[in-house]
């Protein structure tokens, strides 16, 4: 029998600015499930406003799997849903490593809860595969149902890359995404004050206010007390929907997410597609090592600034085209593996490549 996958998110609670009810975990969702039925497989995303809406849309749907996305529905409603639909495979993903899961303090719990009803949980991130696994065992549970489902991204066709071009009086920095301590917008704003005040340009440093989550608040004080003293200027985003966002990207001239903890980061994704350089941390999978700086080295980050800002267009050109190129490696890859557990036949690169188009 072909699968059909239903993926149930929980509709986002608030407002975050500009009117927008996307979210980084929404896009990703829809992003795979583009590129399944790019690929032949059955998919569709829907958004509920809690478990007990979910026995309905998989009722109406009738998927072979179900992919609840992130932490949100309570172990024992799988007690209810599972007798309901016993054909239906389920699955929980987790979009985060362990530091960052640290923080939410239903994560572990809540997993080995899942594995001992039969729920598999499925991570983003090898990492946090092989440590959930190491918590499956702990809990003389079967580390078989630990899987790995990776993001995928829609990567733009090469007329969209054209570069920057330079600026003498002001230079504009980015460090989008939810203010979240792990996040290390501090020292990120530091090293571009730092590599400002090298070139002599006026720092506008850009970042998103109104999604501070996870202890995030004292961050977003602390950054706004220091531009409010310093002649640098910070300037504040609300959340937006993901067009709106790409837009406000093709004006920032270097994205910075050097964080502590990702596992894929569809911020800078979205900087690659629209030919803005990047400065990463490690901890972001796809991209290579000459975009890589140390999160805990503010001189190391401005040293990786100036490198960039430094460069001639034909280097420029270069870094961008091995953004895009290190992205569609990785979407390849990627969708290779959602084909070989969910699809009757592997992926061809070809068809891997278009799919993440």
């Amino acid at each position: 029998m072909k699968n059909r996958i239903l993926f149930i998110l929980k509709a986002r609670e608030g407002d975050w600015g500009y009117g927008s009810k996307e979210s980084g975990l929404s896009n990703s969702v829809r992003f795979t499930v583009d590129m399944l039925n790019a690929t032949g497989i059955e998919a569709k995303v829907v958004e509920v406003a809690d478990n007990n809406c979910i026995d309905r849309e998989v009722t109406a749907y009738r998927p072979t799997h179900v992919i609840i996305e992130a932490f949100w529905v309570v172990p024992e409603k799988f007690d209810v849903l599972k007798p309901l639909h016993p054909d239906v495979q389920w699955i929980v993903r987790d979009h985060s490593e362990t530091p960052f899961l640290a923080n939410e303090g239903i994560a572990f719990g809540w997993t080995v809860d899942y594995l001992r009803r039969g729920v598999e949980v499925m991570c983003n991130a090898p990492r946090a595969v092989s440590d959930m696994a190491v918590v499956a065992m702990g809990c003389d549970l079967n580390p078989s149902a630990i899987t790995y489902g990776p993001n995928v991204y829609p990567v733009p066709r090469l007329c969209e890359m054209t570069p920057h071009a330079s600026k003498t009086d002001f230079i504009d920095i980015g460090c989008f995404g939810a203010v979240r301590p792990l996040k290390n917008h501090m020292t990120q704003a530091i090293a571009a004050i730092a590599f400002a005040e090298t070139i002599g340009c006026t720092l506008r440093f850009h970042v998103n206010a109104t999604r501070v989550e996870g202890q995030g608040s004292p961050v977003l004080k602390n950054l706004r007390e220091l531009f409010g003293r310093s002649d640098h200027e910070l300037i504040e985003h609300g959340w937006m929907v993901h067009r709106d966002f790409l837009d406000v990207l093709r004006d920032i001239d270097i994205l910075m997410q050097v964080s502590f903890s990702e596992t894929f980061n569809i911020v800078a994704a979205d900087a690659m597609a629209v030919s803005v350089p990047v400065l990463v941390s490690r901890e972001i999978p796809w991209i290579g090592h000459y975009a890589h700086r140390d999160p805990t080295d503010a001189a190391d980050m401005a040293r990786g600034l100036y490198e960039i800002w430094n460069e001639n267009q034909g280097e420029r050109q270069n870094r961008l085209l091995r953004q895009r190129r290190d992205m569609e490696i990785y979407c390849a890859r990627s969708a290779a593996t959602w084909a070989r557990r969910f699809g009757t036949r592997s992926a061809t690169t070809a068809e891997a490549f278009e799919a993440c188009e």
